[in-house]
This record gives structure tokens, C-alpha cells and sequence, in this order.
């Protein structure tokens, strides 16, 4: 007899059966198992040529068995049944002898998840190598004819991730991701794009790639500008990566023990005016360019959340330990983000704009303070100053010092959205950043 080999992409029926039968030889209190799989491909290209392809695929079964508050994990990468019941007796050998857990809480109950599913696109799945090829070269090609150094990786992922617990949890993803991101340069110039689609089709390669290009054109030869507080269009990649610094600041236990910019003596600022009214945050694994999935990893819903509303604040990130703590309800991850925009396009924000700054991307952020969620980083891959509703010139790369909470406090309009990554958000004008120094930094 000859045995068959599962694929690593398990459907639905396949997953939830073999998390099933795990549960069905568990001896532990409880049990819960999750089973997170992918096959991926990337090409990575460099100087105007294909220098990488890979293909991985990967299979990871965790189990956590439960003895009153002990509980302990054991991870497998194999699939025979041999490997998954002895990866069951580690975790329930471990969970014996571990301490108990001073912040235990119960496995999770029965869960009810949204209906619409996650994306999962057939095409961007299959892709073959030889296809994944042909859409880097053209790239390639209209790279090296604008005579700038290009560089990027293309790449394509489906991926499963099934849960299921002792006490009747049960649920299952199937998602499909398509990522570009591709950098031109010339001499001092350098320009960046990249786009992240649940479907390959949505990417629009060759208009990127021009837009990189012509960005990198435009910024040779960049002047300098004194650091100082400057009015800001940020592009919403660039926007992207400051606000989710804010989001993933948004936890309930951080704020109610006095260690973030949410907290206040005896509580939060939940329902308070923080930001501007124009800041609209939702928590919408559903929208459109993102369809997400359904569940996080401990089980919780991933079901639409209101995260600020008019500004203000409408709730916090709740652990189920927190919850239980404060008498709340667990919220799960503030993920993804998702913030309203306007039918207004980037121009137009910069049309309304008579002296200040364009930012197209940051990079290298960190924290000065993490209590008052103040951050630094710096600008790269086309910065520009604005004059009279245009761009005039590129300018040299600027580091920043910035209080990310009076940043948000600061947004005067926004323009269409994006997905940038796994969030959706518009591009953004601010009244007042602060620019701590120049860099030399392409």
C-alpha cells in the first residue's frame, strides 16, 4: 500500500477532520489546535534583472494542552499521524510540569464568525513561475529604457489557517496575497512603489513602475530645507505607517495602568475629542481591497469594529484576561485598519496647500517615547517641497521627531484610499509636522 500525501493547502473538511482527531486522542482538561499552511513564491529583481525565485511551502501544526492553569504548546512541521500524536503527548507531558498561569483564562467558548469569507483567488494561487517571470522582465525593461536602477521583489501567497478547541470552536481561512514593490534610481534620485491585492490582476505593474520611475527622475538634484514644523501631504503608504503605530497603541490594559497616551488618572480617554473630526477608524476585515479572515489566532471574531469615530476614540484593544479583569467584552486585534477617505486625489491636497511638504515614504521609525507616542524616522524615495499649490523641487531627506497623537490631532483633509499592505488608508494633509534634521539619505 502505497500512502497518500496530503496537500499542504488542506480545504476545509481536511483541516477541521484533522483537528478533530487530535482533539479526540487528547487526554488533557482541554485542548486547542491550529493549523497555519502556505505555499509562496518571490522573485526578487535587481539592476534591471531577475537575481532570485523561490518557492515555499510550509505546514505547522501547534498543540496546547490544558491541566487546570497549566497548559504548554508543541509545534510540528510534519503531517503523518506518527509525528501529530507525539507532538499531542509533548505538549501534554510539558503542560503537566508547567507553572501555573496567573493570568489564565478558560478556553474560549463556541464563537460566531462574520459570513462573507476571505479572498482566495485561484489565479494569484496557481501563478506559475514562468508567468511570475515575464511580469518581472517587462518591469525590467521599462526600467532599463528610462535608464534608471531598478529593483523589487514580486510575489504571491495562499495561505489556511484553521482553529479548533475542546469545548466546541471550530473555524477555517483560505486566503490568497499578491505583493509589488519596486525602487528606481538615478544618481540622487530615487522614487518607490509598491501595492498589496487579494487577486495578481489588481496590481497594475507597468503603471507603477512608471510612477516610481518618474518620481525617481524628479527628485535628483534635491535642495535643503531647514528642519522645522511644516504643513505635510503624506501619500498614504507614507500615512500608513504612522497611524498604525496609533491603532496598535490603543490597549486597554497599557492605558488603565498609566503607561499610554490613552491614559488619564482613573481610567482612559475613551469618548474624548483627541483628533481631528475629520478621522474616521474602523477595524473591516470585509472592505473590498482587503477581505480578510474571519478569525484571529486564539479564536476571537474578526467582526467590524469602530475604532474612532469623529475623532474621537470609541474603544480599546481588550485582551480576553483584560476583559475578564475590567468586566468588558474581548475585542481581539485592532487589525486591519481601515480609515476613510475622500473622492479627492493626492493633487488635489497639495493644491490646497500654499508652502509645506510632500512626503511619498518613511522608514526606519522608532520610538523617542512610547508614553507619549512620540516617534522618529526619516523620509526616502522622493521628498519635495510645496509652493503655491505645487510641487516646486525635491528637497534632501529629513529625520523627524514627532507626538503621534497631536499629529492626528493636526489632519485637515484626505484624499482616496489605498491598501497599504493589510490596511486601508487615504492619503493625508496635516497642519503642523516636526523635522528634526536633514539627512543625506537617498
Amino acid at each position: 500500500m502505497i500512502a497518500t500525501k496530503l496537500p499542504t493547502l488542506l480545504n476545509e473538511e481536511q483541516a477541521l477532520s484533522l483537528i478533530e482527531s487530535v482533539i479526540e486522542k487528547s487526554v488533557a482538561e482541554g485542548v486547542f489546535i491550529s493549523i497555519d499552511a502556505s505555499e509562496s513564491a518571490l522573485s526578487r529583481f535587481s539592476e534591471n534583472q531577475i537575481s532570485q525565485n523561490l518557492n515555499k511551502t510550509r505546514f505547522q501544526l501547534t498543540i496546547t494542552s490544558y491541566f487546570g492553569k497549566r497548559s504548554a504548546s508543541a509545534s510540528t512541521t510534519e503531517m503523518d499521524p506518527e509525528a501529530i500524536t507525539d507532538t499531542l503527548k509533548r505538549s501534554e507531558i510539558l503542560a503537566r510540569f508547567a507553572p501555573e498561569d496567573p493570568e489564565w483564562v478558560p478556553l474560549l467558548a463556541p464563537q460566531i464568525y462574520p459570513d462573507a469569507k476571505a479572498a482566495f483567488d485561484q489565479a494569484t494561487a496557481s501563478l506559475s513561475p514562468l508567468v511570475r517571470g515575464e511580469m518581472v522582465q517587462e518591469v525590467c525593461s521599462l526600467s532599463r529604457n528610462a535608464g534608471v536602477n531598478g529593483s523589487g521583489t514580486l510575489s504571491t501567497a495562499a495561505n489556511i489557517q484553521a482553529i479548533g478547541n475542546s469545548v466546541g470552536v471550530r473555524a477555517y481561512n483560505q486566503i490568497t496575497e499578491a505583493d509589488f514593490s519596486f525602487t528606481a534610481k538615478q544618481d540622487n534620485g530615487s522614487g518607490w512603489s509598491n501595492k498589496t491585492a487579494w487577486n495578481i490582476g489588481d496590481l497594475l505593474l507597468p503603471e507603477m513602475t512608471e510612477e516610481a520611475i518618474a518620481r525617481a527622475l524628479a527628485s535628483r538634484n534635491p535642495k535643503e530645507v531647514q528642519p522645522g514644523t511644516y504643513p505635510v501631504v503624506f501619500s498614504a503608504p507614507a500615512f500608513a505607517s504612522l497611524l498604525s503605530w496609533v491603532v496598535w497603541s490603543l490597549d486597554a490594559r497599557a492605558a488603565d495602568e498609566g503607561r499610554s497616551f490613552m491614559s488619564k488618572e482613573n481610567g482612559n480617554k475613551v469618548g474624548e475629542q483627541l483628533f481631528s473630526p475629520i478621522l474616521q477608524v474602523q477595524r473591516d476585515r470585509a472592505h473590498p481591497l482587503l477581505q480578510l479572515g474571519t478569525f484571529f489566532g486564539d479564536g476571537l471574531s474578526n467582526n467590524y469594529l469602530e475604532i474612532i469615530k469623529d475623532g474621537i476614540p470609541q474603544t480599546l484593544s481588550y485582551s480576553r484576561y483584560w476583559a475578564q479583569q475590567q468586566g468588558k467584552q474581548p475585542t481581539g486585534s485592532m487589525y486591519p485598519i481601515v480609515m476613510t477617505g475622500s473622492d479627492r486625489s493626492l493633487t488635489d491636497l497639495i493644491a490646497q496647500t500654499e508652502r509645506g511638504i510632500l512626503v511619498n515614504r518613511l522608514w526606519y521609525l522608532g520610538y523617542v517615547n512610547p508614553r507619549t507616542l512620540e516617534v522618529t524616522g526619516m523620509t526616502r524615495d522622493g521628498t519635495f517641497w510645496i509652493e503655491n499649490g505645487k510641487i516646486a523641487y525635491p528637497i534632501k531627506n529629513l529625520r523627524f521627531n514627532q507626538n503621534l497623537p497631536e499629529m492626528l490631532r493636526d489632519v485637515e483633509a484626505v484624499s482616496q484610499v489605498q491598501r497599504c499592505r493589510s490596511s486601508v488608508v487615504p492619503g493625508v494633509k496635516v497642519r503642523a509636522f516636526n523635522f528634526s534634521s536633514v539627512t543625506d539619505s537617498v
